[in-house]
Order: C-alpha cells, then sequence, then structure tokens
C-alpha cells in the first residue's frame, strides 16, 4: 500500500461500512489514523489496469510482547469487482507476508451474515475458534441499533 494508494482505499472503506456486514466503524478514519494502528509490511493493494480494486490490512492484537506474532487483520473488495477472486489473491498474500515476517498467527472477527468472508477464509485455511455474542451495538447502516454477533476465525502460520 502506497501513500498514493489513500483515496481508493478509503473510498472501498467506505464502501464496506455503508454494507453495515464489514465492520463496526461509522467512518472512515483519517489517513493518519488508519496507518498509524497498521502493520507497514502487511498493508497491500490488489489493482486492475492501475485502478486499486481492493486492499488488505493487519494490525498488532496486543501490545503485550507475548502476542507479537499475533495481528488481526481485514479485507476489503470494491463491491464492482466481487466474484473475481480478488479477496482471495488478497488473503494469500496476506498470509505470505506476515508468515515471510515472522508473525505465527492471523485472526480476524468477521460479521455471521458475511457469507462471502466466513467462506473465504475457511478456503484459505482459517478455523472458526468461537462466536462473540451481542458483542457490540450497531450504530450505523442497516443494522444500526442491534446488537451484533462477530465469529473469530484464526490461521496458525
Amino acid at each position: 500500500m502506497a501513500d498514493g494508494d489513500w483515496e481508493a482505499v478509503r473510498r472501498i472503506y467506505g464502501q464496506g461500512i455503508a454494507s453495515g456486514n464489514a465492520t463496526f466503524e461509522a467512518l472512515v478514519p483519517t489517513k493518519s489514523e488508519f496507518l498509524s494502528s497498521r502493520i507497514p509490511e502487511l498493508c497491500l493493494t490488489a489493482t486492475d489496469g492501475g485502478a486499486i480494486i481492493g486492499w488488505a490490512a493487519a494490525s498488532p492484537t496486543s501490545a503485550r510482547g507475548a502476542y507479537r506474532g499475533v495481528v488481526e487483520h481485514s479485507i476489503y473488495v470494491d463491491p464492482e469487482q466481487a466474484g473475481r477472486g480478488i479477496g482471495r489473491i488478497l488473503l494469500s498474500e496476506l498470509i505470505n507476508s506476515a508468515r515471510a515476517n515472522g508473525y505465527w498467527t492471523i485472526q480476524s472477527a468477521i460479521f455471521p451474515e458475511n457469507t462471502a468472508s466466513r467462506a473465504l477464509h475457511r478456503k484459505a485455511g482459517f478455523r472458526e475458534v468461537g462466536r462473540r455474542e451481542r458483542i457490540a451495538l450497531m450504530a450505523h447502516g442497516p443494522w444500526a441499533g442491534q446488537w451484533r454477533d462477530t465469529i473469530l476465525y484464526e490461521l496458525r502460520l
């Protein structure tokens, strides 16, 4: 993910937020907020003809030293590009980069309704390790005002 990629990353992130099934975030963070919480070597983009059509990024799950090899990731694909395998490519590259950089676990919390993401993660070897019921109250989109569950997926590298 290069410095000049932000506008496309922001747009695709905003599309995910609007869907109501990608994140609890109600607003796209600023570029500096986004980048300051992400691991640079685990920030990737997918392009087609020079246009960014998806991105993946990971953050540390904890500041504790014992968890230094555990990251939580996100993958977002432009909805107009859905079904082309972009998410699979991004996830594969993220896994390879995490492994090459010494990380040992990748995890993600996915809404139960996000069946495409859940299937993608299972195909990539992630396993479902638990369900967090009514973990947070949705503040935006079609689920606004409703308590939401998330399903935790992880992959040991």
